[in-house]
Protein backbone atom coordinates (compact mmCIF):
# COMPACT_ATOMS: atom_id res chain seq x y z
CA UNK A 1 0.00 0.00 0.00
CA UNK A 2 2.46 2.61 0.94
CA UNK A 3 6.17 1.38 -0.15
CA UNK A 4 7.89 4.61 0.66
CA UNK A 5 7.49 7.59 2.38
CA UNK A 6 10.24 10.63 1.27
CA UNK A 7 9.75 14.17 3.09
CA UNK A 8 11.21 16.45 5.45
CA UNK A 9 12.28 14.05 8.88
CA UNK A 10 10.19 16.39 11.58
CA UNK A 11 11.81 14.01 14.66
CA UNK A 12 13.46 10.20 15.46
CA UNK A 13 13.41 8.41 18.31
CA UNK A 14 14.94 5.28 19.62
CA UNK A 15 11.98 3.29 18.22
CA UNK A 16 10.06 5.79 15.79
CA UNK A 17 10.61 8.36 13.40
CA UNK A 18 8.58 11.36 12.17
CA UNK A 19 8.65 12.05 8.57
CA UNK A 20 6.35 14.78 7.17
CA UNK A 21 5.72 14.74 3.58
CA UNK A 22 2.44 16.39 1.71
CA UNK A 23 1.75 18.51 5.18
CA UNK A 24 1.32 15.07 7.19
CA UNK A 25 3.36 13.52 9.88
CA UNK A 26 3.66 9.88 9.50
CA UNK A 27 4.88 8.20 12.62
CA UNK A 28 7.13 5.19 11.21
CA UNK A 29 8.60 1.98 13.70
CA UNK A 30 12.06 1.98 13.29
CA UNK A 31 15.28 -0.46 14.05
CA UNK A 32 18.43 1.24 15.49
CA UNK A 33 20.45 0.59 11.85
CA UNK A 34 18.03 3.32 10.49
CA UNK A 35 18.25 5.21 13.39
CA UNK A 36 21.48 5.67 12.68
CA UNK A 37 21.60 6.10 8.85
CA UNK A 38 18.47 9.01 9.00
CA UNK A 39 19.83 12.36 8.76
CA UNK A 40 18.95 15.12 11.24
CA UNK A 41 15.71 16.24 11.95
CA UNK A 42 14.90 19.45 9.39
CA UNK A 43 16.76 17.41 6.98
CA UNK A 44 14.80 15.12 4.17
CA UNK A 45 14.80 11.41 4.11
CA UNK A 46 13.31 8.67 2.65
CA UNK A 47 12.33 5.63 4.26
CA UNK A 48 11.21 2.40 2.82
CA UNK A 49 7.97 1.17 4.68
CA UNK A 50 5.43 -1.94 5.24
CA UNK A 51 2.48 -1.02 6.05
CA UNK A 52 0.25 -3.65 8.69
CA UNK A 53 -2.95 -2.99 10.12
CA UNK A 54 -4.27 -5.28 12.87
CA UNK A 55 -7.12 -5.13 15.41
CA UNK A 56 -5.41 -2.67 17.87
CA UNK A 57 -3.65 -0.17 15.33
CA UNK A 58 -2.63 0.85 11.96
CA UNK A 59 1.40 1.39 11.47
CA UNK A 60 4.63 1.83 9.72
CA UNK A 61 7.70 -0.26 9.54
CA UNK A 62 10.70 2.09 7.85
CA UNK A 63 14.23 0.78 6.89
CA UNK A 64 16.80 2.62 5.23
CA UNK A 65 17.15 0.40 2.50
CA UNK A 66 14.97 -2.00 0.34
CA UNK A 67 16.77 -5.32 0.78
CA UNK A 68 15.69 -4.40 4.78
CA UNK A 69 12.29 -4.25 3.95
CA UNK A 70 12.04 -7.59 1.77
CA UNK A 71 13.67 -9.21 4.63
CA UNK A 72 11.95 -7.51 7.35
CA UNK A 73 8.19 -9.05 5.20
CA UNK A 74 10.35 -12.55 4.66
CA UNK A 75 10.80 -12.63 8.66
CA UNK A 76 6.85 -11.71 9.46
CA UNK A 77 5.66 -14.73 7.25
CA UNK A 78 7.00 -17.28 10.09
CA UNK A 79 4.86 -18.10 12.77
CA UNK A 80 5.56 -16.34 15.70
CA UNK A 81 7.60 -13.33 14.10
CA UNK A 82 6.18 -10.14 14.59
CA UNK A 83 7.13 -7.17 13.10
CA UNK A 84 8.78 -6.07 16.36
CA UNK A 85 10.87 -9.33 16.18
CA UNK A 86 11.53 -8.68 12.89
CA UNK A 87 13.04 -5.62 13.65
CA UNK A 88 15.13 -7.07 16.66
CA UNK A 89 16.19 -9.74 14.04
CA UNK A 90 17.36 -6.66 11.74
CA UNK A 91 19.55 -5.59 14.32
CA UNK A 92 21.95 -8.41 14.73
CA UNK A 93 24.05 -7.76 11.86
CA UNK A 94 23.91 -6.35 7.89
CA UNK A 95 21.10 -8.21 6.15
CA UNK A 96 23.67 -9.84 3.72
CA UNK A 97 25.38 -11.56 6.78
CA UNK A 98 21.44 -12.52 8.47
CA UNK A 99 20.45 -13.83 4.93
CA UNK A 100 23.89 -15.72 5.17
CA UNK A 101 23.16 -17.42 8.62
CA UNK A 102 19.64 -18.17 7.42
CA UNK A 103 20.95 -20.03 4.13
CA UNK A 104 24.06 -21.81 6.15
CA UNK A 105 20.78 -23.05 8.69
CA UNK A 106 22.50 -21.10 11.82
CA UNK A 107 19.48 -20.93 14.20
CA UNK A 108 22.46 -19.99 16.90
CA UNK A 109 23.26 -16.55 15.09
CA UNK A 110 19.14 -15.50 15.13
CA UNK A 111 18.47 -16.13 19.00
CA UNK A 112 21.20 -12.98 19.90
CA UNK A 113 17.68 -10.37 18.67
CA UNK A 114 15.69 -9.43 21.91
CA UNK A 115 12.27 -12.02 21.78
CA UNK A 116 13.87 -14.48 20.01
CA UNK A 117 14.40 -17.91 20.77
CA UNK A 118 15.59 -21.24 20.03
CA UNK A 119 12.61 -22.69 18.75
CA UNK A 120 11.32 -19.34 16.78
CA UNK A 121 15.23 -18.94 15.04
CA UNK A 122 14.77 -22.84 14.28
CA UNK A 123 11.62 -22.04 12.63
CA UNK A 124 13.13 -19.00 10.35
CA UNK A 125 15.86 -20.75 9.66
CA UNK A 126 13.47 -24.19 8.57
CA UNK A 127 10.67 -21.82 6.52
CA UNK A 128 12.87 -19.25 4.92
CA UNK A 129 16.60 -20.85 4.13
CA UNK A 130 14.76 -22.06 0.65
CA UNK A 131 13.28 -18.71 -0.05
CA UNK A 132 16.21 -16.45 -0.30
CA UNK A 133 19.65 -16.90 -1.59
CA UNK A 134 22.72 -14.77 -1.61
CA UNK A 135 26.46 -15.91 -3.09
CA UNK A 136 29.40 -15.96 -0.49
CA UNK A 137 27.06 -17.42 2.69
CA UNK A 138 29.41 -19.37 3.94
CA UNK A 139 32.17 -16.19 4.18
CA UNK A 140 29.59 -14.36 5.67
CA UNK A 141 28.67 -16.54 8.27
CA UNK A 142 32.36 -17.09 9.56
CA UNK A 143 32.60 -13.02 9.48
CA UNK A 144 29.29 -12.81 11.76
CA UNK A 145 30.63 -15.27 13.92
CA UNK A 146 33.74 -13.10 14.77
CA UNK A 147 31.70 -10.31 15.26
CA UNK A 148 29.94 -12.41 17.75
CA UNK A 149 32.72 -13.87 19.61
CA UNK A 150 34.18 -9.70 19.30
CA UNK A 151 30.81 -8.52 20.95
CA UNK A 152 31.67 -11.15 23.70
CA UNK A 153 34.57 -10.62 24.31
CA UNK A 154 33.63 -6.35 24.86
CA UNK A 155 30.44 -7.65 27.12
CA UNK A 156 32.81 -9.52 29.17
CA UNK A 157 35.08 -6.40 29.60
CA UNK A 158 32.29 -4.29 31.01
CA UNK A 159 30.89 -2.76 27.84
CA UNK A 160 26.89 -2.54 27.09
CA UNK A 161 25.96 -5.17 24.36
CA UNK A 162 24.47 -2.69 22.32
CA UNK A 163 27.82 -0.22 22.14
CA UNK A 164 29.53 -3.54 22.10
CA UNK A 165 27.53 -4.00 18.76
CA UNK A 166 27.38 -1.13 17.23
CA UNK A 167 31.37 -0.85 17.76
CA UNK A 168 32.30 -3.95 15.91
CA UNK A 169 29.64 -3.30 13.05
CA UNK A 170 31.13 0.10 12.21
CA UNK A 171 34.52 -1.68 11.79
CA UNK A 172 35.35 -2.04 7.85
CA UNK A 173 34.46 -5.70 6.70
CA UNK A 174 38.27 -6.23 5.93
CA UNK A 175 39.27 -6.47 10.15
CA UNK A 176 39.32 -10.17 9.87
CA UNK A 177 41.17 -11.27 13.23
CA UNK A 178 39.35 -11.27 16.49
CA UNK A 179 42.52 -9.32 17.97
CA UNK A 180 42.23 -6.46 15.07
CA UNK A 181 38.18 -6.81 15.82
CA UNK A 182 38.98 -6.18 19.49
CA UNK A 183 41.47 -3.46 19.04
CA UNK A 184 39.40 -1.46 16.41
CA UNK A 185 36.34 -1.79 18.24
CA UNK A 186 37.80 -0.53 21.97
CA UNK A 187 39.44 2.62 20.10
CA UNK A 188 36.15 3.23 18.29
CA UNK A 189 34.41 2.75 22.09
CA UNK A 190 37.33 5.04 23.64
CA UNK A 191 35.91 7.75 21.48
CA UNK A 192 32.54 7.25 22.28
CA UNK A 193 33.08 7.59 26.13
Amino acid sequence: MIHFVKGALHSKKREYAVIEAAGIGFRIFINQTTHKKLPEAGEEATLFCSFRAHDAAVELFGFADEPSLKLFELLNTVSGVGPRSALSILDIDSVENITAGILERRADLLVQASGIGKKTAERIVLELHNKIEIEGAHALVNAMDANVEAEEVLVGLGYDKRDARAAVRSLPSETSSLEDKLKAALRTLGKTK
